[in-house]
């Protein structure tokens, strides 16, 4: 009896061990990809610093301001396997952009099938009362149709996914790379 609880713990156990080293994989080969595209070669204003790395942590914000700061979150997010709130967020900020009523409407239309609607390939977490308000906006979309669906989205990724992210292997080793590097000059 004995042997058939164990095994199944030792393989969750290997499973989260193996989640935890292609983590750390996807990190180092982030960092990799990040050190070649944003430093030696590029021009030194547009070199991400140890500066503007650590003034991710001041905010989510601040994060999401930043190129770097933001497909740097963005890989963490795909990482874990938890990007619809952050690709949820971008496509609302986009929609604001459209002047076209027609392109609105389509877009709408879109981003409710996408994200919005239950069951949905990229569901967020939204409740219920909100979901039903954006299933009768997107009859008739405006700029704001999705206003409140992105500020609890907003709040979900400033409670949940930002702290995770600053604790991650992944930000941890871009600035210890980063103190690296400059410590070398």
């Amino acid at each position: 009896m004995t042997g058939l609880i164990s095994e199944p713990l030792v393989k969750h156990f290997n499973m989260d061990k193996d989640d935890r080293k292609r983590s750390k994989n996807l990190g180092k080969s982030f960092m990799c990809r990040l050190q070649c595209m944003f430093s030696r070669s590029s021009a030194p204003e547009s070199r991400l610093s140890l500066e503007d790395t650590q003034q991710w942590s001041q905010s989510l914000e601040r994060l999401l301001e930043s190129k770097y700061g933001l497909a740097t979150f963005r890989t963490f997010l795909k990482s874990e396997f938890s990007d619809e709130n952050i690709e949820f967020w971008l496509t609302c900020e986009d929609y604001k952009k459209i002047k076209s009523s027609f392109r609105m409407t389509s877009k709408a239309k879109k981003i409710y099938e996408q994200f919005v609607k239950a069951e949905s390939p990229k569901e967020i977490n939204i409740d219920y009362h909100t979901r039903e308000q954006i299933k009768r906006n997107v009859k008739s979309p405006t700029i704001q149709c999705f206003d409140e669906a992105q500020k609890i989205v907003y709040g979900l990724m400033e409670r949940d996914s930002y702290p995770r992210f600053l604790r991650s292997e992944m930000y941890r080793t871009l600035l210890d790379s980063l103190a690296a590097d400059a410590s070398r000059g």
